[in-house]
């Protein structure tokens, strides 16, 4: 049924803020805009989908802070991902933690200027379906 991931979505209230944030740190403009309403950036070796949307379209109900699910976004070198995302205002959700007993994964998480849970993770599974191979 569910086939992969395909576009995870942020709100953020200063729209243009957020999009010239992500812009700095993914280091590419969006590659589709619409002013002041919705924007997306590809990215990462399968060209995922971050998109921003502004928040005054955000349905009923929908909270304005840290909450729910926790996207992990797999970075080659975890530590100076996660310290490049805090000298450029995010704020710690979780410190860097090893998951697994040795097994390879480490995960941390942030929270964007704009109240959005961002993960990073170090995951030798993404490695393995990179490179092809099927674990034992």
């Amino acid at each position: 049924m569910l086939r992969g991931f395909a576009t995870l979505n942020f709100y953020a209230a200063d729209f243009e803020a957020a999009k010239s944030w992500y812009a700095e740190l993914l280091g590419a403009e969006p590659y589709y805009d619409i002013p002041g309403a919705y924007a997306e950036f590809r990215l990462g070796d399968y060209q995922h989908e971050l998109g921003l949307i502004n928040s005054r379209f955000a349905p009923e109900g929908a909270t304005h802070g840290p909450a729910g699910s926790i996207m992990y976004w797999h970075v080659d070198d975890l530590q100076a991902a996660f310290d490049r995302l805090l000298s450029m205002g995010a704020k710690e959700y979780q410190p860097i933690t090893e998951q697994g007993e040795g097994k390879g994964f480490v995960t941390a998480s942030v929270v964007d200027p704009f109240g959005n849970i961002l993960g990073i993770m170090r995951n030798p599974h993404y490695l393995e379906v990179l490179t092809g191979k099927r674990p034992v």
